[in-house]
């Protein structure tokens, strides 16, 4: 069983400082260091806008000043990461969801200003772009998890719903992390349960990608996801996710870096997350 030590995680230190974007910086000192939650939530803020969304490369993609529904998935994590569930932030982020939102509670993926500023060639849309399970599912998963009382969140649970309880649906991956997102977390338990059995031979179908494994579905062992797959293909992930470290201390990324800058942006969010899952699973002992 591969384990990483205080040398690997020095190493992982060495690379947010040399690489990562503040923001990340402060994360990796949170969760590693003993570091305090206020810089994160200050660091969070540069990100924000008047709208209560999120934009300003949060998400490394996205390189635009203005927002977009996946960068607030970004701000409603590393507020919870901080322990900032209760943050003034949480509810600005439902503010704007609302206000961008159908008449059926959903938020569509990317909307239309995305083609005003530079941005990856994956990220496309209609001009009038409809609601989508990727990322409200994501979005009012992580709001419930929050505590959140927003009324967004009637109009958007009952969104999931309908996609959970309709005709069986062909997802594709990140469809697949928003709904495991929406059944962890959506305060009917029960339902929840029963939607998960309903679906799950197509959720572990549709768990995969050419950069995403086994452990991006299930990075901490007591969701959904987890459920998604047998031992023997986490314990099998987590050995090849050590092995993973870069000579450099980082994680990389399996996906193309469309301009610069992104790469080095998204190494510093993923080392992080590498690390936190490698934790939850026992497989890092500082």
């Amino acid at each position: 069983m591969r384990v990483l030590h205080a040398t690997d995680l020095a190493r992982a230190e060495q690379f947010m400082r040399l690489n990562a974007r503040i923001i990340d910086r402060r994360r990796f000192a949170l969760h590693f260091r003993g570091g305090t939650a206020a810089p994160v939530v200050a660091a969070l803020g540069a990100y924000e806008n008047p709208d209560g969304g999120y934009g300003h490369a949060l998400e490394p993609d996205l390189r635009g000043e203005g927002s977009q529904p996946v960068p607030a998935q970004h701000a409603l994590q590393f507020l919870h990461e901080a322990g900032a569930d209760d943050d003034p932030a949480v509810d600005r982020v439902g503010g704007y969801l609302a206000s961008i939102a159908g008449d059926d509670g959903g938020v569509p993926f990317v909307l239309p200003n995305v083609r005003d500023t530079p941005h990856g060639p994956w990220w496309q849309t209609t001009d009038d772009p409809p609601g989508s399970i990727n990322p409200t599912g994501t979005l009012a998963g992580m709001l419930h998890r929050a505590g959140s009382g927003h009324p967004w969140l009637g109009p958007a649970t009952a969104f999931c719903w309908r996609y959970l309880d309709g005709p069986a649906a062909e997802p594709g991956a990140y469809d697949v992390l928003s709904v495991l997102t929406f059944l962890d977390h959506v305060p009917d338990r029960d339902r929840a349960e029963a939607a998960f059995n309903r679906v799950r031979d197509t959720l572990a179908a549709a768990a995969g990608s050419d950069h995403q494994g086994p452990l991006d579905f299930a990075p901490a062992p007591d969701g959904y996801g987890r459920r998604l797959f047998g031992d023997d293909l986490i314990e099998a992930g987590l050995d090849a996710l050590a092995d993973a470290q870069d000579d450099d201390g980082g994680w990389d990324i399996a996906f193309p870096s469309w301009t610069p800058v992104t790469r080095p942006e998204w190494r510093g969010l993923v080392t992080v997350g590498r690390l936190l899952t490698l934790r939850a699973y026992g497989r890092l002992k500082p």
